[in-house]
């Protein structure tokens, strides 16, 4: 062989080894740059050429793709969009996607398959995608969405069963329909509406927002005073006002009140009539610590993966007795999400056994075949069976006081939270945490009507949020017979 001929063959060869590696580069190291770019519109066609699956519940249909004239297919939310939207998510050519949309997108558009699915498509050559399936009741869900929306409030609805950790609900308001988003005709109006509304429509007002739960938190500050030797018989100031150790800041019961007209009170008194006296003294008499821990075992500062996005709730930095007095009640740097008190009043109502919330039940395939399944998972014992069932019993007596209200056999607590720069003349945020009945509940509900629904300064948790927690607590026994 000639030199030139050598010269010419090793070229060739070096060429081959270039273009291999590149290849490689590309196929195996730039799919992020180059397949998924945003910019790669043969992508965009594959997906759009192709049906997404299904999200369901109850075996009701809440989103589908369907077949527009051009053969592309458009996501259609077809079962109360409105109600669910803040859940399911919006899927938009323009805005991307959000909510379960957005967490189970691979499962819904087919990219992340079982070796079933991958066998199916192989042998029938048919794209395959997975179809969600959601915990929630569709006729609860409305109820709860309905309650709020229909009296003009703005905030949420959680309802969870206890025992496993199945979200039955999970209203937002204000809230809006994803398929306005994921209409290319109507798309830019309705972000660029929905953005100017000051309400946060697009936001989950029951997970990504965490508000001051007020004396609802008086669950956590009785579990923190009963695992310290505490009972339901303890003694406590009933005083008007009490002035915080160390301090000249003073704190009083709702409405200046002495509690229950007596000097001093039992605990059981006290958590009746939520004596926001009696707690900074009970909080102060077992200690930062059992404050902590207490919150710290049902969950407070925790998230979940649940689909979509969440904040974490906290108790803030509690050095000293002021700050934990002004804790007790759920106030100072106390915040919380609807989805976490929801949680509170599950763990109670479960004999203080903490279950990992879920929306999803299941993914299925497109031959309906069971391809995952969400099993319920205990997080911990929060709180012994004794102390769960004390604070049902203190939680039922409050529920027979609360707006004299003598009805179903539920356990409760109200909570009317101050807040802002201003806080005692702020409209307060009116919350009610509840589970029915109150022994082996089969619901746990969590209610917050932001800056006093309609009632303005005079709302309470007890006249605003308390009987759309009610509703929604019927209709879960209604729903299941």
């Amino acid at each position: 062989m000639n030199r030139s001929i050598r010269f010419a063959s090793i070229f060739g060869l070096l060429l081959v080894v270039v273009l291999l590696v590149n290849l490689t580069v590309i196929h195996g190291f730039s799919q992020d740059k180059y397949a998924n770019n945003s910019l790669n519109r043969r992508n965009f066609i594959e997906l759009k050429s192709s049906p997404r699956g299904q999200i369901s519940a109850s075996g009701q249909i809440l989103a589908q793709s369907v077949q527009d004239s051009d053969g592309f297919y458009q996501r259609n939310y077809v079962t109360s969009p409105i109600a669910f939207g803040p859940v399911e998510g919006y899927y938009s050519d323009i805005y991307g996607a959000s909510g379960l949309e957005s967490s189970y997108n691979n499962v819904l558009n087919g990219t992340q398959k079982t070796a079933k699915q991958w066998w199916r498509q192989l042998v029938d050559d048919k794209k395959t995608v997975g179809n969600v399936e959601l915990s929630i009741i569709p006729s609860v869900q409305q109820v709860a969405y309905d309650q709020l929306a229909n009296s003009g409030y703005e905030g949420a609805v959680v309802a969870i069963r206890p025992s496993t950790g199945e979200i039955l609900a999970m209203a937002s308001t204000p809230s809006y329909d994803p398929s306005a988003i994921s209409n290319p005709d109507t798309a830019e109006d309705t972000w660029a509406q929905l953005n100017a509304n000051d309400g946060d429509p697009l936001l989950n007002h029951a997970t990504q927002e965490t508000l001051p739960p007020g004396s609802t938190f008086k669950v956590i500050t009785t579990a923190a005073a009963l695992n310290s030797g505490y009972g339901p018989n303890s003694t406590l100031t009933g005083a008007s006002q009490i002035t915080l150790p160390d301090s000249t800041t003073t704190l009083e019961n709702y409405g200046g009140e002495t509690c229950a007209s007596q000097s001093t009170v039992t605990l059981r008194t006290a958590f009746q009539y939520s004596c926001n006296t009696a707690f900074v003294q009970l909080s102060i008499g077992a200690g930062i610590d059992a404050f902590k821990n207490a919150a710290a075992a049902f969950g407070v500062g925790d998230t979940y993966d649940l689909g979509i996005p969440m904040s974490a709730g906290t108790i803030g930095d509690i050095n000293y007795d002021a700050e934990l007095g002004q804790s007790a009640i759920g106030q100072r740097d106390v915040s919380i999400s609807v989805l976490q008190n929801a949680v509170i009043a599950a763990t109670v109502a479960n004999g203080g056994k903490r279950m990992e919330p879920h929306l999803v039940s299941k993914v299925v395939g497109d031959d309906l075949s069971v391809l995952s399944e969400t099993q319920p998972k205990e997080l911990n014992q929060a709180i012994s069976s004794d102390v769960a069932s004390t604070i049902t019993d203190l939680m039922r007596a409050s529920e027979q006081h609360t707006s004299g209200y003598t009805g179903a056999d539920i356990a409760s607590k109200t909570g009317t939270a101050e807040h802002g720069v201003d806080s005692r003349n702020s409209n307060p945020h009116a919350w009610y945490i509840a589970f029915g009945p109150s022994t082996n509940a089969d619901v746990a509900v969590a209610v917050v009507v932001k800056n006093g629904g309609d009632l303005g300064q005079a709302a309470t948790g007890g006249s605003v949020a308390a009987p759309i927690g009610r509703a929604v607590i019927n209709a879960v026994h209604n729903a299941q017979g």
